[in-house]
């Protein structure tokens, strides 16, 4: 009981530190104008819902419709026969509706189902405007919010009202949303950073920022690389209270005394990994970054996210330094560097990097604080919108000044070229000149190739073997081979079971090493009292003494007379065999035409004296003299 209520203590305290940052929140605003009817024309905040694909750096004209039925949108339109799709060349239709009784998200995508192009969120009370997120941990809503598509905004509850009324009085309302200014772009240069997170058991949003982190790749590492952008990582981090700090509870989820600390991965202290394996995690990929960024090659942490996301990843309890070093090897940067710069997780005393972390999380200028995650900040201010590569692309580009455009923000052909450097640290074979890496539109991928009708399999970054027919064409299947004196000897076989063995007459490993065996020395052959064993490479020589002759099948020695002796006998038989087959054959063929003769006499015979009834004249052999 004490232990439970503990831990409801300490989930009151976090949440009394996130609710204090709230109140310096600021909420991303787009502007809607009115251009009619007159009594309601001009300028209009609305605040930009963090979901859906606001059009940065463009703008979008419509027609507001307000529903007669299900106003708040929480239902289906096409339950109440209801459509907003637009007819040929009429203004789009934005759907207005009432807050309240569900989701923002359920509202918008309702709407879009009917043909909405864009929904304005009118609000039930008088305040000032918040920013539509998305609901936490709620898998039903997970499965549409991931398709919505249109822009969203939340107006105030008198603008509200003012459409309404307009609309009930028959006026057409026509309005414009405009986000060219919602990213300010004061020079060829955009400076964006991204709110992250380790922790790959945290749900649905954990599983959108993974998915977006490995798509958005490429293009963030042309952008980077080109000197277009200037990208940094960040990840939020919150303490435990002094009174708590030897509490299990903050042990089990912060480093550094109760300093730094993240929410347990499963929600349960008593099993699976526990927040402070997150926040050294997050340290990790924050050292990453910075030695990265030290050897002018920042782009490479978005390869170590995504490495350690695919190799790593918590089901498969392979989240741990052991799996995280592996990464960082295979990229080739300095694990020395790192480790130094994560320091000791178990000091009583501030780490630079994670102060400078929860220093940052505080807002500052036109940018509120960070207690959304994951969070997206372009030129200063926060992005609002579906994280997904397109959406987020577009807000970057929005931040750069007119006609300084990168080309990766006019077409979407982007190729990173990552294989060039190191393959990309994917596995690769110098022999074959054979690599796993892959370049892509989405950044580089380590998958085992297929080469000349043979599929490598394996995991692409320590290891691909080929398998299947064929293999032994490419580098002998990655096994062990040797030629000497003109003959080649290999442990490659296209028909085993992809594993490498090595041939008769060798021993070893079949990959790396076969060594000769010795039958000689080993007794294996050339064992009788008459024989004399030589040991050649791959087999053996076995000589008899002198007049003997050596059967290797049956590995004895016998006399040459008496094999010669064997050999005439046997060519006696036969030759008796073969005259004793012809005379047989010729007594059969005489017999035959003997018996064919007799019978045509007889028959003659027979005849002449006994005449059948049908047969008018008989052949008489009997001279006529003697009648």
């Amino acid at each position: 009981m004490a232990k439970l209520l503990l831990g409801f203590l300490l989930l009151l305290l976090s949440c009394f530190y996130l609710q204090s940052t709230i109140a310096r929140f600021v909420v991303e605003k787009n502007s809607l104008r009115v251009s009619s009817p007159d009594s309601i024309k001009g300028n209009h905040d609305s605040a930009i819902g963090n979901f859906g694909i606001p059009q940065y750096g463009g703008s979008m004209a419509g027609t507001v419709a307000y529903p007669k039925e299900n106003r708040k949108g929480c239902r289906r339109f096409d339950e109440f026969g209801v459509s907003f799709k637009a007819k040929p060349g009429t203004l789009p239709t934005f759907v207005l509706v009432d807050r309240g009784d569900c989701f923002f998200a359920l509202k918008v995508w309702n709407a879009q189902n009917a043909g909405a192009s864009a929904v304005l969120v009118a609000d039930d009370i008088d305040e000032a405007l918040i920013t539509m997120d998305t609901p936490e941990e709620d898998v039903a809503s997970a499965k549409y919010i991931e398709n919505i598509t249109i822009p969203s905004a939340l107006i105030s509850k008198s603008f509200g009202e003012k459409l309404k009324k307009a609309i009930s009085d028959g006026d057409m309302v026509n309005v414009n949303l405009d986000w060219r200014e919602s990213v300010p772009h004061p020079d060829d240069r955009v400076e964006y950073e991204l709110w992250t997170n380790s922790n790959d058991e945290c749900g649905v949003k954990c599983d959108m920022l993974m998915d977006f982190v490995k798509n958005f790749k490429g293009a963030a590492q042309i952008l980077e690389r080109g000197g277009y952008t200037l990208f940094t990582p960040h990840y939020i981090t919150w303490y435990c209270p002094q009174a708590f700090t030897i509490s299990k509870q903050c042990k089990s989820q912060c480093i550094n005394h109760g300093r730094y600390c993240a929410p347990d991965p499963e929600q349960d202290f008593s099993t699976g990994y526990e927040g402070k394996d997150v926040v050294i995690e997050n340290l990790r990929q924050l050292c990453v970054f910075k030695v990265a960024n030290e050897t002018n090659k920042p782009w490479v942490w978005w390869d170590y996210v995504t490495d350690f996301q695919i190799r790593c990843p918590m089901k498969e309890k392979k989240y741990n330094k052991e799996c995280a070093d592996a990464v960082i090897r295979s990229l080739g940067l300095d694990l020395k560097k790192i480790e130094k710069c994560m320091g000791d997780p178990n000091a009583d005393s501030d780490n630079p990097l994670l102060k400078e972390e929860q220093d940052a999380q505080i807002g500052k200028g036109s940018r509120g604080d960070v207690t959304i995650l994951p969070t997206l900040v372009v030129n200063n201010r926060q992005y609002r919108g579906k994280l997904e590569k397109g959406a987020v692309l577009k807000a970057i580009c929005a931040g750069f000044e007119e006609t300084t455009e990168p080309a990766a923000c006019l077409s979407d052909d982007v190729e990173t070229n990552e294989c060039l450097e190191n393959h990309g640290g994917c596995w690769h074979d110098k022999i074959a000149n054979v690599t796993a890496c892959k370049d892509t539109f989405r950044g580089r991928v380590c998958e085992c190739p297929l080469v000349d009708g043979v599929q490598f399999k394996g995991d692409g970054y320590t290891s691909c073997e080929a398998n299947g027919p064929g293999r032994c064409k490419i580098n002998n299947g990655g096994c062990w081979h040797e030629t000497r004196l003109g003959q080649s000897y290999s442990a490659c076989s296209d028909s085993g079971n992809g594993k490498c063995a090595c041939p008769p007459g060798f021993k070893g490993d079949g990959v790396n090493t076969c060594d000769d065996i010795d039958e000689c020395k080993e007794k294996k052959a050339c064992q009788c009292p008459e024989c004399s064993c030589k040991n050649t490479w791959g087999s053996y020589d076995c000589t008899c003494s002198s007049g003997l002759l050596y059967m290797r099948d049956h590995d004895t020695c016998i006399s040459k007379r008496v094999a010669e002796a064997k050999s005439a006998w046997t060519a006696v038989w036969i030759i008796i065999l073969g005259l004793a087959v012809a005379a047989a054959g010729a007594y059969l063929v005489y017999k035959y035409r003997i018996r064919t003769y007799m019978d045509s006499e007889i028959r003659a015979i027979m005849a002449q004296y006994m005449p059948l009834d049908n047969q008018n004249e008989v052949v008489n052999h009997v001279s006529e003299d003697r009648a």
